[in-house]
């Protein structure tokens, strides 16, 4: 793996003033950066440079972020963070529905971003290293770490970086509750702080591609004001 400073990191943001001032941070904690204020030439540029990691907002002249996501996530590798309006929850649920894996609020918080960057970045370059297991089966959904691969039988699920570290997470401790807080510490790398809703929306999302009812689930179940397990019919 690559270390963080050698991490080529692309921040699109229209806010010059902002874009300058958390270029300037990131660069300062061993970033590459290379910044751009239009959607359009930023497209291109994920499509044709080879980035690491891409922060991208939404709001946007020429191409919204939501929609480079789309655009890009089937062949960009890297994880794909998406600044969002401040408790705007329709661009939360979107930015993770398109594939982004994680996002923040306005105005940001430049310790958190770089510690988030800094979880997705671990994460993603590991291969299969973590421990000595690198695959797990709870009843019929296989986990394979070695090419972050996850199945149902016969069916391949695709699933994001971050959708796949949580339920990775969560199959690492099947039949037991794991607690919000603690889920949240382990994806973000920063400890919780009661109000962001992202390891819901990704269990939401989870449930939809491994074909578990949202209403009454049998994967993942929800545990009222604690956090999420993954059951076991075994």
């Amino acid at each position: 793996m690559t270390t963080v400073e050698q991490q080529r990191l692309f921040l699109v943001e229209d806010d010059r003033e902002l874009a300058s001032m958390v270029a300037d941070f990131l660069s300062a904690n061993g970033f590459d950066v290379s910044v751009e204020h239009d959607g359009t030439r930023a497209l291109n540029r994920i499509q044709t440079e080879p980035f690491d990691v891409v922060v991208l907002d939404i709001g946007l002249p020429g191409i919204d972020g939501i929609s480079i996501c789309r655009t890009v996530r089937d062949d960009f590798e890297g994880p794909i963070l998406i600044l969002t309006a401040r408790g705007d929850e329709i661009d939360e649920v979107v930015a993770l529905e398109v594939g982004a894996d994680d996002y923040m609020s306005k105005p940001v918080r430049p310790h958190a971003l770089l510690a988030r960057l800094r979880v997705h970045l671990r994460r993603a370059g590991q291969s299969g290293t973590e421990a000595t297991t690198t695959r797990i089966s709870v009843d019929d959904l296989l986990i394979d770490t070695t090419n972050r691969s996850v199945s149902i039988g016969d069916h391949n699920i695709d699933l994001t970086t971050a959708e796949f570290d949580l339920l990775w997470l969560l199959a690492k401790n099947a039949g037991k509750v794991i607690p919000r807080d603690e889920l949240y510490q382990e994806l973000h790398g920063v400890r919780y702080d009661g109000l962001d809703r992202s390891i819901d929306l990704r269990v939401s999302r989870l449930r939809k591609k491994i074909g578990d009812d949202p209403v009454q689930p049998q994967r993942i179940k929800s545990v009222r004001s604690v956090g999420y397990l993954l059951a076991t019919q075994s």
